[in-house]
């Protein structure tokens, strides 16, 4: 089930979208699926209709995951650490399909970085890998922008990984879907310079998530970032990334100056 975040006139919805190749509608849910679960109202827009937005907003933080792909480790001349290595963003760092993402003015080099997201669905602490698929909302793609300038020359990651609009998520939540041998792709401006597969990821979705709440009470909303594969580069002012994630959809935003 594809579940989406979307405006029509003027206040957000959330819906479920239904249809393939070209034809899909998106079926009105009634409140909150995170809260009310998925009760449709009988109302029906076409998906051109609607302008999608960031599908949750979490309530409460994005944790991210960094170095979890062994060729994007090495690319940037990192070790692979003996651990999932952790980073919080704000939720004022998420944004929605289409929006701009703000390259702030302290970094001259900002990167992009398609993810595979965990969306978490309930809240919890301390989940064993064997109970994770309890806890999981569904799935979604991110891009985590990141100034390297700034990851480089402060002690911890908090203004190159969080700055506003650094973390795009959609084009909706996919709520069934196996993680384990997904294709992650990019495009920069059209040209594909990301080709991974979560198979290649050193920590899988059912580590990570037990791996997290153990750090943090997750709650209904909150997203984990499972890390990028290779291939990631700079992005400057005019530019466009776009993220395919298999069995979920494609993740565009322009970046502006």
């Amino acid at each position: 089930m594809r579940i989406a975040r979307f405006v029509v006139d003027s206040d957000p919805a959330f819906g479920v979208v239904q249809g393939n190749d070209g034809q899909e509608e998106v079926a009105v849910i009634n409140g909150d699926p995170f809260f009310s679960g998925v009760q449709l109202t009988g109302v029906r827009h076409k998906l051109e209709d609607v302008r999608l937005l960031a599908p949750i907003i979490p309530r409460s933080k994005v944790v991210g995951i960094g170095r979890n792909y062994a060729e994007h480790a090495q690319e940037l001349g990192n070790e692979v650490p003996p651990a999932p290595l952790m980073f919080l963003k704000p939720n004022t760092a998420v944004v929605g399909p289409g929006d701009p993402v703000i390259l702030p003015s302290f970094s001259d080099q900002v990167s992009f970085e398609a993810e595979l997201a965990v969306v978490i669905g309930r809240i919890c602490k301390d989940v064993p890998p064997e109970r994770v698929d309890e806890v999981i909302f569904g799935y979604t793609c991110a891009n985590d922008f990141t100034a390297r300038d700034v990851q480089k020359t402060d002690n911890q990651w908090a203004r190159a990984k969080g700055f506003d609009t650094s973390c795009p998520i959609g084009p909706w939540i996919e709520t069934e879907l196996d993680t384990e041998t997904l294709g992650v792709r990019g495009w920069l401006d059209g040209t594909l310079t990301q080709n991974g597969n979560t198979s290649d990821m050193i920590w899988g979705v059912k580590e990570l998530v037990s791996y997290v709440s153990q750090a943090f009470t997750l709650l209904p909303g909150d997203l984990i970032l499972t890390g990028t594969p290779a291939g990631v580069g700079l992005i400057t002012d005019g530019q466009r990334y776009e993220i395919e994630i298999d069995g979920i959809g494609r993740l565009s935003n322009p970046v502006r100056r």
